[in-house]
């Protein structure tokens, strides 16, 4: 692969594939490290990169294996010494949707977030859902409806707990 069309494909999937990770994790950080890792990784191996069929599921699945991993090895609520000494970095927060669907996402299952991440965000077929989860297809619908299920009652009890709490 070229440098002009890895810095493309670099240009039009990083930030798509750093939000995909992060939902699926749901650590803003850790998605930004592995989706780096799964480029840089990729770079090291351009040759045989240049022969994936779809370059974009590989770096998703790259990073997002590399996520898990980091995540095991760290702990979730474990902070390295240098990242709590770096700067706070100020971003916007979040609107009330977005926060309420990723709390409700951390409850979940990972094979059924994944599933529902791959297949609402990442606008994947259940198939390639599959493909890309070493799943049956019937596993990943499974996966898929009862995410939803779990999703809608996670969503709507949050939302019969903001109401309670207005009142």
């Amino acid at each position: 692969m070229e440098t002009g069309e890895f810095d493309a494909l670099y240009d039009a999937s990083h930030a798509r594939l750093v939000h995909q990770i992060h939902a699926m994790t749901g650590d803003r950080d850790g998605a930004e490290e592995s989706v780096q890792e799964a480029f840089a990784r990729a770079w090291a191996r351009r040759r045989a990169f240049a022969e994936v069929h779809n370059p974009e599921a590989w770096l998703r699945t790259v990073a997002y294996r590399h996520a898990v991993s980091r995540w095991r090895s760290l702990g979730r609520a474990r902070r390295t010494a240098d990242r709590a000494l770096e700067p706070e970095r100020f971003s916007p927060g979040p609107d009330e949707n977005h926060v309420a669907l990723m709390a409700a996402l951390d409850r979940l299952p990972n094979d059924q977030r994944r599933a529902l991440v791959l297949h609402h965000l990442c606008d994947l077929s259940v198939a390639q859902v599959a493909d890309e989860v070493g799943a049956p297809v019937g596993t990943v619908k499974a996966r898929l409806s009862r995410g939803r299920t779990a999703l809608q009652q996670l969503l709507t009890a949050t939302d019969l707990d903001e109401g309670a709490s207005r009142a």
